[in-house]
């Protein structure tokens, strides 16, 4: 499909769905120029080198196009720049493919032969990526549209314009973007797990049945992690080591908690429908637990507990959950690895007011009234954007709502 000009879809659809870009050599020319939204890793062309490896990218020829007739070009290439220039001129009408890696080897790869498969999860991170601007084209696009002689900033350094965009996208991706993440465990025997590393709060926790439905789990105030387990001598006093710090001792409350007595482990309980069919848990009430008129309703739950060990920075789960295969949703603040660091399309016009405010406001010569007036403005995009990016449908609301009216028999 001929990309249009001036169009903001830069690549066909070959390269969007299958992460390939093909060329037909004319046999006087031997340098090829990709055009994936993916910038080219390159580490080596040798496939016995193991910066080999790096590349997120493999090269393939064919004399004539058709499948099975692609092999991998494994003789001295240079990639600079996405520019990839062969050693010599393939002969005319030769096929010259460029194939981003993926789990199998990519589209033109022999999944049975193990020189072939590539290495690691699917590099092409391209799907939907239509949705999204990038960081730097929101700061590209402020500095062009708000700033200079006769707009509302006649001059701002490019770093000041950096720092309030990332704000901006920390402070958007609390309550506003998509920025929810979430990370599949089995929970260990230890029965803790590490907080992930890009985390700020946490959204939900629960454990998948056998059947992929997830239960959710709440966390319990019936214990605590201390986050400082002192040492004590006999008469109860901290001890300390030869620097006069307090020495770190196990935590008796922490070993307490995961080795009280459960009745039942997940991995191996007898389910009905996905919910548990019987079994014991850790406050004694046997099989009516959850089911007991009068109850206290926070501690109603029949899929364990976690908390939130500060002193180790771990997820800490109650021993019924030992094995069970769990899913922590998390929220991030958008600015941990650079394939965060994009805005949806719907949010862009709330990051540029939020820019243009952060930046009026710290300047002793903005009249007051200009903040207020960009203090509104920002507030009433933001709202736009989180009504945007709730995703409401009106279908399925009705639908969820077509059960409401039931009537209940007693």
């Amino acid at each position: 499909m001929p990309i249009p000009n001036g169009g903001l879809i830069t690549e066909t659809n070959r390269q969007y769905y299958e992460g390939a870009q093909g060329f037909i050599a004319d046999g006087s020319e031997r340098i090829f120029v990709t055009t994936f939204n993916t910038d080219l890793i390159f580490g080596s062309w040798d496939p016995t080198d193991v910066d080999y490896g790096l590349n997120n990218f493999k090269l393939y020829t064919s004399p004539s196009g058709l499948p099975g007739t692609f092999n991998e070009f494994v003789t001295s290439y240079t990639v600079v720049d996405n520019i990839i220039t062969l050693p010599t001129n393939p002969a005319a009408n030769t096929y010259v493919v460029v194939q981003l890696k993926v789990l199998t080897g990519g589209n033109y790869a022999n999944p049975s032969d193990p020189d072939q498969l590539a290495y690691g999860n699917t590099v092409e991170n391209n799907y939907g990526g239509y949705a999204y601007i990038t960081l730097n084209d929101i700061i590209n696009n402020f500095m062009v549209a708000y700033v200079g002689q006769g707009k509302l900033i006649a001059d701002v350094k490019r770093t000041d314009v950096i720092f309030h965009a990332k704000r901006g996208l920390q402070e958007f991706s609390y309550d506003t973007l998509k920025s929810v993440k979430s990370v599949e465990w089995n929970i260990p025997h230890s029965l803790s797990v590490p907080i992930p590393q890009d985390y700020v709060n946490y959204v939900r926790c629960s454990w998948v049945d056998r059947a992929g439905v997830k239960h959710i789990i709440y966390p319990t105030t019936l214990t605590s992690n201390p986050t400082q387990p002192n040492a004590q001598d006999f008469l109860g006093n901290p001890t300390q080591d030869n620097f006069g710090s307090n020495i770190d001792g196990t935590s008796l409350t922490d070993e307490r908690w995961a080795t009280n007595n459960s009745g039942f482990l997940i991995n191996n309980i007898a389910l009905s429908g996905g919910d548990f069919a019987y079994g014991y848990n850790n406050y004694g009430y046997g099989g009516a637990y959850g089911r007991r008129y009068g109850g206290d309703p926070q501690y109603m739950n029949f899929n364990g507990t976690f908390t939130i060990n500060e002193r180790e920075n771990k997820f800490s789960f109650s021993s019924d959950l030992v094995g069970a295969l769990i899913i922590l949703e998390y929220i991030s603040d958008g600015l941990a690895y650079d394939m965060d660091t994009k805005v949806p399309k719907l949010a862009e016009e709330a990051m540029y007011l939020h820019i243009l405010h952060s930046i009026l406001s710290v300047r002793a010569s903005s009249p007051e009234y200009l903040v207020q007036r960009f203090k509104r403005e920002r507030f009433a995009a933001l709202r736009n954007a989180k009504i945007r990016l709730s995703n409401i449908k009106l279908e399925e609301i009705t639908q969820v709502m077509r059960g409401k009216s039931k009537w209940i028999k007693h």
